[in-house]
């Protein structure tokens, strides 16, 4: 099932506006991804002759008022009641004019629901319109129709597949008039949609929760007990399967990127039991080549995944190799490249231009997985499994109206690292975390790292909140460690296919004379700074390089965050300036070797960062430690050391984290700097 906790039922007041009322419900099963994924499906409420219906572009779980369009009612009837012409591309356009001219505040530039008639045509004042998972195992089966007779009896109305639109209008309204003429009852309790959803409505929120529970525990009892696993028998893991994602999804980012395009694809990673009961066994190949279930489906995963199967010892050049090929054939048979790419034994990998959208194909086709499973128990079979027939895809595949939610999922994307996935070290707090913030700000997504784990936790949750999920990610990491650096990267190559830049600032400093300055304090300042350079390079430098080979024109940055003190010498600060000078000759070093792999090296030599906790903390920080130990001479206080060293820069400052920021851009778009060490020092520093 979707890894999710259900909601908690929202409190209703006896005079609550309706308005308010169906955000809570938009709200409520919206938040619930066995209900509702991608945003998809709608509401609705009705006051009298007016409409409130769900904006197109707009998701349920963070519904407001402001994103339902005012509609008339008596336009909505009249088009129920209207003849359109037989031609479904004039059809479907006479449709589209005529939803736009039923609104009432068409000034406000919205887009209501394609689906606004079928919301005008079923009786009660709240209308939900859901995708639930286990209703499409009914809705998506060959006999789903029987069956759902055979549970719900004369409780529901079954309304064939047909084109959305205005034929899936029609086909409704006289299906709920052939109900009321069996039955003698208003409405059912509910409209099952074949490959399509569930409908549910009342006149108060109470009612349709009863409806829609209704509707869910009586399919969940006919399936019975863990439905969704192992529907097709047991599967088998590849061997080496992590050593394959590792090496598949990089090259999946550069061999699904557009050819000129500047970013990569994002790749997000599925290898669950859920998804090998499906991409590890042989009946999931027929499955998958069978086409899709539902409208969603197309939207966020194309028709159809591309299957692919790793050859047995064949190596990382050749298995990159004949992926691209695969994906060749595939986007020349089917019109597109793939978005679900399924390989034999590994998992699923969903490909998008950024992490929502990739986000949103894996969880797509997850469910996808889970309506086949339920689909094959309900029918005793694979062949129970009911795909979109060819015209059906090929009429979603061309509708103007999913092309516009294509484009509406797509929207957001700016900033200048759009698109882009970058890592971070030390970014729990102070520097780094304030650089991650700037980069996300520009739209990229970033990987928080640091050896404090609970830090970077709650520094990356701080950015989701504002960016979104997956704009961020907190990961531990101890860069003096070779298996925590791989552990670590291991992790961002599942969540996002790979990295497009490495930025390493995990650095320490202990200030102390040569003289007097303890070994082991010594031994830990080289050890991160430069030590962890080299070995967080090692481990980021082959995910680069994979990237690299799949698109041979990209090219990828490592910077080191280094200092003014890997420039000149710093006085009584040797093992810091050491650790910094060698981080230069290591970036030069890496530049020279791995620019056969479309790596760019470069080091940032920020001055001094006099607001930062470094220098500015009371008890530690280097004002304090240099007026300890006599570095300035004169000083009496803090602020005596402080001035003293504004007075050396040129530009009357201290360095900040803008400044810094700055020069990753510029060292991120060139395409002509390798092995430099940039200062950024406010003219304390000048190259010659």
């Amino acid at each position: 099932m979707n890894e999710s906790q259900t909601p908690a039922w929202p409190a209703f007041a006896a005079d609550e506006h309706p308005l308010d009322v169906i955000v809570k419900l938009s709200r409520f099963y919206g938040a619930d991804p066995s209900i509702v994924l991608a945003g998809g499906g709608n509401t609705s409420c009705k006051i009298d002759d007016v409409l409130y219906v769900k904006g197109s572009g707009t998701a349920l779980a963070t519904m407001t008022p402001e994103g339902f369009v005012k509609m008339d009612r008596n336009k909505l009837q009249e088009l129920a009641d209207a003849t359109l012409d037989e031609d479904p591309v004039q059809r479907e356009a006479q449709y589209k004019q005529a939803i736009m001219g039923a609104q009432c505040e068409p000034e406000k530039g919205q887009r209501p629901s394609v689906e606004a008639l079928l919301h005008h045509l079923v009786s009660g004042r709240y209308v939900v319109h859901s995708h639930a998972t286990l209703v499409n195992t009914l809705t998506c089966a060959n006999g789903g129709e029987a069956w759902a007779r055979e549970i719900f009896g004369d409780e529901i109305v079954w309304v064939p597949y047909v084109d959305p639109g205005f034929i899936l209008a029609q086909t409704l309204k006289r299906a709920l008039a052939e109900h009321r003429a069996r039955t003698g009852r208003e409405a059912p309790r509910a409209v099952l949609m074949a490959n399509h959803g569930l409908i549910v409505a009342g006149d108060d929120p109470e009612t349709v929760r009863e409806n829609t529970q209704f509707i869910l525990d009586g399919i969940a009892q006919r399936l019975g007990p863990a439905w969704w696993s192992e529907a097709w028998g047991p599967f088998t893991r590849a061997a080496g399967a992590d050593r394959l994602l590792q090496t598949i999804a990089p090259a999946l980012r550069g061999l699904l990127a557009e050819p000129e395009a500047t970013a990569l694809k994002v790749v997000t990673c599925d290898d669950s039991d859920l998804v090998l009961q499906l991409a590890g066994t042989e009946t999931g190949k027929s499955l998958a080549a069978g086409g899709p279930l539902c409208p969603d489906q197309i939207v966020y995963c194309n028709s159809y995944p591309l299957w692919f199967e790793p050859a047995e010892g064949e190596s990382e050049e050749r298995l990159v190799e004949r992926l691209r090929g695969e994906i060749a054939r595939h986007t020349a048979e089917t019109g597109f490249a793939p978005k679900v790419v399924l390989v034999r034994g590994v998992g699923l990998f969903a490909a998008g231009d950024d992490f929502k959208l990739a986000h949103a194909g894996r969880e797509v086709y997850r469910d996808a997985i889970q309506v086949m499973a339920g689909a094959t128990r309900m029918g005793g079979g694979p062949e129970a499994v009911h795909p979109l027939t060819e015209d059906q895809r090929r009429f979603i595949e061309d509708w103007e109206v999913e092309a516009y939610r294509r484009k509406a999922a797509a929207a957001g994307m700016v900033g200048r690292l759009a698109g882009k996935v970058v890592v971070v070290t030390g970014a729990a707090q102070g520097f780094g975390y304030e650089i991650a913030c700037e980069l996300a700000a520009e739209g990229a997504a970033v990987v928080l790292t640091d050896i404090n784990q609970p830090g970077v936790l709650e520094a990356a949750r701080g950015l989701q909140e504002k960016h979104g999920p997956g704009r961020a990610l907190g990961l531990e990491i101890n860069v003096t460690d070779r298996q925590s650096i791989a552990d670590c990267l291991r992790k961002v190559v599942h969540a996002y296919g790979g990295f497009d830049v490495f930025l390493s600032n995990a650095g320490v400093l202990k200030a102390a004379s040569v003289k007097t300055q303890d070994e082991r304090d010594f031994q830990f300042v080289t050890e991160v700074n430069y030590k962890g350079y080299f070995l967080c390079v090692q481990q980021a430098a082959p995910v680069l390089a994979r990237q690299h080979q799949a698109k041979p024109g990209y090219t990828s940055d490592i910077l080191q965050i280094n200092s003014k003190s890997g420039l000149v010498g710093s006085n009584r600060n040797g093992a810091y300036a050491g650790s910094k000078f060698g981080g230069i000759g290591l970036t030069q070093s890496f530049a020279l070797e791995l620019v056969e792999d479309g790596i760019k090296v470069n080091a940032i030599c920020p001055g001094n960062f006099f607001d930062g906790p470094l220098w500015s903390d009371p008890e530690n920080g280097l004002f304090a430690q240099y007026l300890r130990t006599g570095k300035v001479e004169g000083a009496k206080t803090v602020q005596d050391v402080r001035r003293a060293y504004e007075a050396k820069i040129p530009l009357g400052r201290g360095c900040t984290t803008s400044d810094v920021v700055q020069a990753i851009f510029y060292l991120i778009e060139q395409q002509y700097e390798t092995g430099q060490a940039l200062p950024v020092t406010g003219g304390q520093v000048m190259l010659s």
